[in-house]
């Protein structure tokens, strides 16, 4: 076990690595001089050296690439070229009202998704199953900013219950916040949720069509228990992975999101800083996501490992 833990956070680890390269690299290629960009058209030209100098874009690739990992892993990732304030704080601010966001939507998508999914895997080929299949299909055809405007033409228009975008800044607290939350959160769910769904139905009838579960209904459990003891455990295996990936999905797709409701979150910052070129908070906001796609994927293998008797002993047996 400690073996397998050891490895998936090796794996982990060299992945970050290759993101934070990447992202540098993808960075560093956007086309157009960022100190001219900065200071504008009409700047001297030993203005815009002197903004080179001082953003360190005269030394080579590597040694830039070294000096911004080197303040990353400490917490630092420079000062924005727009606000002048530090990266971290800034998108650390924007990032807190994004994770309002998010764990609202993953609250309702992952435990309204599971539950639906394991209803249609029951009910196979009946109308629960027909319907729920139905909509999923649909979720996962309509793009989330098509949902997003949908939302806000019912509940904030036709029915003004939700405000349609959000008038305060990222300084705003939890409660300013809170009433403008339900509709991106819904927007983002429906989306989310029916690929979980998708997913969880078809586990669920895969495992219930296995012999052990056959076995213990030949034994007289009841239906109650072979599902929540013998087929949930197997049919969860899967769908921790979709789950996982669904959540990492959030750091993009919430930024789609924030710009309809013009919600002051991590998306809407990103946009902002590709608008102004302002290159630290990019980097910053993107190796951030790469984390967040990593953590996501370890901590499904974590629970798989926790489900799966299996991957606990394969150690044990080589």
């Amino acid at each position: 076990m400690l073996s397998f833990i050891a490895r998936r956070v090796l794996a982990a680890v060299g992945t970050l690595f290759l993101s934070s390269v990447l992202v540098f690299l993808a960075v560093q290629a956007l086309p157009g001089d960022v100190a001219t960009q900065v200071l504008g058209r009409d700047a001297t030209p030993d203005a815009v050296a002197a903004l080179r100098e001082k953003l360190k874009l005269d030394q080579p690739a590597w040694e830039r690439y070294a000096d911004w990992m080197g303040g990353a892993l400490h917490g630092d990732f420079g000062l924005s070229l727009v606000s002048g304030k530090a990266v971290g704080g800034e998108v650390g601010l924007y990032l807190g009202n994004s994770a309002l966001i998010a764990l609202v939507t993953v609250l309702f998508a992952v435990t309204g998704s599971l539950l639906l999914g394991i209803l249609a895997g029951l009910y196979r080929d009946r109308w629960p199953d027909h319907l729920i299949s139905t909509v999923s299909l649909v979720g996962m055809s309509v793009p989330e900013f098509v949902v997003a405007t949908v939302l806000v033409l019912c509940f904030s228009i036709a029915l003004p219950l939700f405000p349609a975008v959000v008038l305060y800044g990222p300084e705003a607290s939890v409660g300013q916040l809170l009433p403008a939350v339900w509709l991106p959160a819904l927007a983002l769910a429906v989306v989310m949720a029916a690929y979980i769904i998708r997913m969880a139905r078809t586990s669920v009838i895969d495992v219930m069509a296995s012999e052990y579960v056959t076995t213990a209904r030949l034994k007289g459990l009841s239906t109650w228990r072979v599902v929540t003891r013998h087929a949930l455990p197997s049919a969860l295996l899967p769908t921790l992975h979709v789950i996982a990936l669904n959540v990492a999905w959030l750091a993009g797709g919430v930024a789609v999101v924030e710009n309809v409701f013009n919600y002051p979150g991590i998306g809407k910052l990103m946009l902002s800083s590709v608008q102004n070129r302002d290159l630290p908070v990019i980097q910053a906001i993107a190796l951030i996501s790469a984390v967040v796609y990593v953590v996501c994927n370890l901590a499904a293998d974590l629970g798989a490992m926790a489900l799966n008797p299996k991957l606990r002993t394969l150690g044990r047996t080589r």
